[in-house]
């Protein structure tokens, strides 16, 4: 069976990552998440004080990007890919909310996005890949075989969010939570580079009222028609 491409886009807290990796683990494909790179690429600006709540030096962290070392490996107890920075295993920090009140800001500066989509289309180019983010199916891999757009409403994806944070025994607060979500869904859909946007022949999802494992089935499912009626 010859191997795809898939692409998932869509909003922050929408499952995409969740169904990505879950069905690369099911088809065997790698999978690659594209969000915990630039997620990676704010905590080292956090960390270095390259930006604060107003500014972010962007000349220091154009300077500071080859020294960014972004990669994935395997966790054997999740059986899913943990994400490294420069080595260091930085899963945990990066899901945070400081990390997310900021990314948005950090994924829209173009020079960022074009280090990322480079490093994101060299692991894509054997095909056998699931890769999920923002622009996959508009930029990154433009022409995939499979493309998703996965969406729900804000509310609902807040209190995902919300309930994530709670269980890893993180403090949130739920209007927090929110505002965050409805602040990201903006800056990603009016950025001047690579803006989210649902691809032309992307098949749309609306989880809002599914399940996980409803979900996990819907989306094996798009991938067992793409992969049948090409063969």
């Amino acid at each position: 069976m010859r191997k795809i491409t898939i692409a998932i886009d869509g909003h922050s807290s929408c499952g995409k990552s969740t169904m990505a990796k879950d069905l690369a683990r099911k088809i065997g494909y790698i999978y690659v998440d594209t969000g915990a790179m630039y997620r990676s690429v704010t905590l080292y600006a956090l960390r270095h004080q390259l930006m604060d709540e107003e500014h972010i030096e962007e000349e220091q962290l154009r300077e500071s990007m080859d020294d960014i070392r972004i990669s994935f490996a395997l966790n054997a107890e999740t059986g899913r890919p943990d994400t490294y920075l420069n080595g260091e295993c930085v899963e945990q920090e990066i899901r945070g909310m400081e990390v997310s009140n900021n990314v948005s800001r950090i994924a829209a500066i173009p020079f960022v996005r074009e280090a990322m989509v480079a490093q994101q289309q060299q692991m894509g180019r054997d095909k056998g890949v699931v890769m999920d983010g923002r622009d996959i199916g508009t930029v990154v891999f433009p022409d995939a075989e499979l493309k998703i757009f996965v969406t729900a409403s804000a509310e609902v994806r807040a209190q995902r969010r919300y309930d994530e944070l709670r269980g890893k025994g993180e403090e949130a607060d739920y209007d927090e939570v929110l505002r965050n979500v409805k602040e990201r869904d903006y800056i990603d859909s009016h950025r001047e580079v690579s803006p989210l946007r649902q691809a032309d022949d992307a098949i749309l999802l609306d989880n809002s009222e599914m399940s996980i494992p409803e979900q996990n089935e819907w989306l094996l499912q798009r991938y067992q028609e793409k992969v049948s009626g090409e063969d």
